[in-house]
């Protein structure tokens, strides 16, 4: 199983250095006003699909955060309440034969 997985991942570097290859060619962008970027093709589809990739890896964090954060309130059980405190001993009245 594991020769399959490092197939498959070789298969696909092979198939990005292909693709990246045939399409290095400078791509201009349009900023703001009258600026322009030269970038090249295969480094811009990688900017970009990190640019898509990072909110949603984002959001899959802290959602299996807050799942982790439950289920380990919940594998504690209910807290009981510490029992009220006891109400101070009164004091002995002190003894007024003595005078």
């Amino acid at each position: 199983m594991r020769f399959l997985m490092t197939l498959l991942w070789m298969v696909i570097a092979v198939v990005i250095a292909i693709f990246s290859y045939r399409n290095w060619r400078d791509v201009t962008v349009d900023l703001w006003g009258p600026l322009l970027a030269d970038i090249k093709l295969p480094l811009l589809m990688a900017l970009m699909f990190l640019a898509g990739m990072i909110p949603t890896w984002l959001i899959m964090r802290a959602r299996l955060w807050t799942v982790r954060r439950k289920l380990l309130v919940a594998e504690r059980g209910p807290v009981s309440a510490p029992p009220p405190p006891s109400p101070p001993a009164a004091d002995p009245e002190p003894d007024s034969a003595e005078g």
